[in-house]
């Protein structure tokens, strides 16, 4: 590997000194092309030390063996397996890295959403009787808006189900974020439609009312 000393010096004779390149490898005795790699990096090499191999490395076959059938097994459990008696924390670390290889994935997937992207609307009913004014109590629908971005939720109670008051309701909270989302996603509010044949279909009153 050519030295910082070298690649300092054949930068000075071809600059300094105009020598060119046979000349330089004939005088520092290299070879061309090792010269041409000198003048053209913009950086003096640097030595990198080959990595150590790992006291864990032998032992590896037996920890997959172990992670492939108890993938949850503890690191101690699997030192007193292989007859480990090193430090515990060296083999942790390998585990670590091992057992991701071996769990089942989550069958749970998370869905990301962009700023703006959708709002989810959906209908809260409040467990007991709340006060609705000239001494009437009832159990009104309340309207539950949340930005799958930001997470911003928004809620207001209306009198019905019924797509006027859903449509009301929107607007309300649509008002009060001072945004539209892209889109407003229902989950199968019979006013508001239905998701048939991959795309939405609404109610007869919804798109009347969208008229």
């Amino acid at each position: 590997m050519l030295s910082v000393e070298d690649w300092a010096e054949i930068r000075r004779l071809h600059r300094s000194e105009l020598m060119p390149i046979r000349a330089i490898a004939r005088k520092l005795g290299i070879g061309r092309n090792t010269v041409r790699r000198a003048l053209e990096a913009d950086e003096p090499p640097r030595y990198v030390r080959a990595p150590k191999g790992s006291i864990v490395d032998a032992v590896e076959p037996q920890i997959r063996q172990l992670l492939a059938q108890w993938p949850d097994m503890p690191a101690t459990v699997i030192a007193e397996r292989i007859g480990w008696r090193h430090s515990v924390r060296v083999l942790r670390t390998r585990v670590a890295l091992l057992r991701p290889l071996f769990v089942p994935p989550d069958p749970v997937s998370r869905t990301v959403y962009q700023p703006g992207e959708l709002a989810q609307c959906d209908l809260w009913f409040p467990p007991a009787d709340v006060p609705l004014g000239c001494g009437q109590h009832g159990r009104p629908p309340v309207l539950v808006m949340v930005c799958g971005y930001s997470r911003w939720i928004g809620a207001v109670m209306i009198p019905t189900r019924q797509a006027g008051d859903l449509l009301a309701g929107q607007w309300e909270l649509l008002r009060r974020l001072g945004a539209v989302p892209r889109a407003l996603v229902w989950d199968n509010e019979f006013a508001i439609g239905k998701w048939r044949s991959g795309r939405p279909q609404l109610t007869a009153a919804m798109e009347a009312a969208l008229d």
